[in-house]
């Protein structure tokens, strides 16, 4: 059968060399390179035969033998890797062109359009590297709960143990006004009255309840994995541990009757900054939260009969986020009043 030359059309850019072959029902394609002569052969569904060769811009500028090979209903694309970032003038070696080789018109850019090109794509390399430079290799601002989650379990668990050393009365102070002071949004920072101070200290919990620090690290946290790699985490975690880098040892010397006084103005200062930060961090939680758990469904529960309705586990959260800001104007002045007590001047006796 006669050979046919298909219709050719190539575009270029520095590194790469593109070719689109106008041939439909291409039966098994061939593309060689020799010795910077580019060949294809191919067969056509009514059994002729086709080809045709291009030379690399009529000088012996090398070509790799990587190239990529598409082939679809109509058309026949063709992507080779020049060896040299090299801008050619021409595609095949006679300074004519063949009427077979037309430009890419779809693809074609100039040398100049080309080279902006270039610069966009390199700019746009080097932009990303910086960014993935900024972002700490183990991802610790994102990956705070899985790296910490185990201490955080086992501290908010043994912090139960002020209930049960109050009830076995080894620490004098009496049950109620703690779990009163306790039921409360802001779990994390209220400082409890010298009579209770230090059992206050270490309560951070509620076994059976669903306020501060352990709702938010086994219910919202915990309970969704979604919620595990938010970045709000970092801010949560790192303001509760905080506060407990003075308050402990404020107790602790407390138990031996030492009283350090830079430590006391700390122990009733820090709440002031760190207060607002805290339930703004667990607001921004919670805020994130409500959207997941209406879309998983997680906790949601059904109301007994006759009422028969399920109530979505974000509807609760929604009614926690009214609490957490509505929480706060109550422990101020209690948080104010333990400050003015502990720091503001004696009172001197007169007799």
């Amino acid at each position: 059968m006669p050979s046919l030359t298909p219709q050719v059309h190539w575009a270029q850019r520095h590194r790469e060399l593109y070719l689109r072959v106008e041939l439909s029902d291409v039966q098994d394609p061939g593309v060689t390179i020799t010795d910077n002569v580019l060949h294809f052969k191919a067969k056509k569904a009514q059994a002729k035969g086709c080809g045709v060769s291009i030379y690399a811009n009529g000088r012996r500028l090398p070509l790799t033998t990587e190239l990529v090979c598409r082939v679809t209903q109509r058309q026949l694309n063709i992507t080779v890797k020049k060896q040299e970032s090299h801008w050619w003038e021409r595609l095949t070696k006679q300074e004519k062109r063949p009427l077979f080789l037309t430009p890419d018109f779809d693809r074609w850019l100039d040398e100049s359009d080309a080279e902006m090109e270039l610069k966009a794509k390199e700019e746009e390399r080097i932009n990303k590297i910086n960014i993935e430079n900024r972002i700490p290799k183990d991802h610790s601002f994102f990956d705070t709960f899985h790296a910490t989650s185990d201490m955080m379990y086992l501290c908010q668990t043994l912090a139960v143990m002020e209930i049960v050393n109050t009830l076995i009365g080894l620490v004098r102070a009496p049950l109620v006004p703690i779990l009163l002071q306790k039921l409360r949004v802001a779990a994390w920072v209220s400082p409890p009255p010298p009579s209770v101070a230090i059992a206050a200290s270490s309560f951070q919990s509620l076994p059976l309840q669903v306020f501060g620090r352990n709702f938010i690290l086994f219910v919202v946290l915990g309970g969704v994995e979604e919620m595990q790699s938010k970045a709000v985490v970092f801010f949560v975690f790192y303001s509760w541990s905080l506060v407990e880098i003075f308050r402990y040892p404020f107790y602790m010397l407390s138990c031996i009757d030492i009283q350090w006084k830079a430590l006391t103005w700390i122990r009733y200062s820090i709440w002031i900054p760190l207060y607002p930060l805290g339930i703004l961090a667990e607001a921004v939680t919670v805020i994130q939260a409500i959207p997941v758990f209406s879309r998983t469904g997680r906790f949601s529960f059904s109301l007994p009969s006759p009422l028969s309705v399920t109530v979505p586990f974000s509807v609760v959260l929604q009614l926690y986020l009214v609490a957490l800001f509505l929480g706060p104007f109550v422990n101020f002045r209690h948080l104010y009043k333990q400050r003015k007590r502990h720091l503001g001047p004696k009172k001197r006796k007169t007799h």
